[in-house]
């Protein structure tokens, strides 16, 4: 009897740590699981296998591999689930990671499907790859050992891998289907938790707001968030900026955030708005995520935010540091 007490207190402490572990675990926000992945992007998979050839078990288990399972700040911060490099003639967003080097350039995107569609792509049109899309449509070894060598990742045991994934979450049935319907996977996602996810991820991404392109003294320039701005030129100071634009200096001091302590501090390709930014980010901009070497001052030029609003809206003081990965609230404030 004393012994089976001892071991009911022993229960009771292991179920208390663990009820603890995954509440905080909870409150940082909970990790998707490999079979919620699974079911959240087996449709855009099997799309992508349609369009382009691409298997839907390669694209599941490579997505699974370099996201972590959607799990990467990568994927999580700029909806990069497959790890691909800027590479020269790429023209969309970028964004900077430590992978084999320090601050490599890797591509950025609106959403996960643009990401998975870009994958694709990238497969399908280059030389390097073009065997792998003479290989009988169910040998996934094939793609997988065909990967490695052509030089997809550096990881020697690349293949197996994804091997081991597509085997353990028998992904090769999704190449066998023009019509997914509702296939098995080791355990089942909700429908609306996959949508939550969709949302939670899309909200997260990382680009540009869309700079309309506007005539200003035949300088280069356009608006953000319905400001005009000009982009600074080699030559350009701030006495020829004023002169050119009839500004008086505090206007474009005022107008950019800038003290005339950092007047100096002009550069070529530095934004200069000519008119007062505005007090929240234009709607399709709720949040920003901070990647690495950004400040405060560099997202209120990007979204055309008064910097005194963003410390407003965040919840901030002047000598507080971003982190990488924070999370920047551009139209409401910060929840307590």
């Amino acid at each position: 009897m004393i012994k089976q007490g001892k071991h009911k207190k022993m229960e009771y402490r292991l179920i208390f740590v663990l009820f603890i572990i995954f509440g905080f675990s909870t409150l940082q926000g909970q990790k998707i699981l490999r079979e919620e992945y699974i079911l959240m992007y087996k449709d855009i998979a099997i799309e992508e296998m349609e369009r382009t050839g691409v298997l839907a078990s390669i694209t599941l288990a490579q997505g699974i591999v370099e996201s972590n399972g959607g799990n990467s700040e990568l994927a999580k911060a700029s909806n990069n689930h497959f790890g691909i490099k800027c590479h020269s003639g790429w023209s969309g967003e970028k964004v900077f990671h430590d992978d084999n080097h320090t601050g490599e350039c890797f591509r950025a995107y609106r959403s996960p499907e643009e990401s998975f569609r870009d994958h694709s792509d990238f497969l399908a049109l280059r030389e390097r790859y073009s065997f792998l899309f003479e290989l009988d449509k169910t040998d996934y070894k094939g793609w997988c050992k065909g990967l490695r060598s052509a030089g997809y990742a550096t990881d020697r045991s690349y293949d197996q891998k994804l091997i081991r994934i597509i085997e353990s979450y028998q992904l090769y049935q999704y190449d066998r289907v023009a019509n997914p319907g509702r296939l098995a996977v080791a355990s089942k996602a909700s429908d609306k938790k996959k949508k939550e996810m969709r949302k939670t991820s899309n909200e997260s991404v990382i680009y540009s707001p869309e700079a309309t392109v506007i005539d200003l003294h035949g300088l280069k320039g356009g608006q953000i968030n319905n400001v005009d701005y000009i982009v600074v030129q080699s030559g350009d100071t701030w006495g020829s900026l004023i002169e050119t634009h009839n500004k008086m200096p505090w206007e474009l001091y005022r107008y950019n955030d800038i003290s005339r302590e950092m007047s100096a501090e002009i550069v070529p390709g530095q934004i200069i708005y000519l008119q007062p930014k505005r007090r929240k980010a234009e709607k399709n901009f709720k949040h920003h995520i901070v990647a690495e070497g950004e400040t405060l001052w560099s997202i209120s030029q990007k979204y055309g935010v008064r910097l005194k609003r963003l410390y407003k809206l965040n919840r901030m003081t002047s000598d507080q540091e971003l982190l990488v990965g924070q999370r920047v609230y551009l139209r409401h404030k910060k929840p307590e």
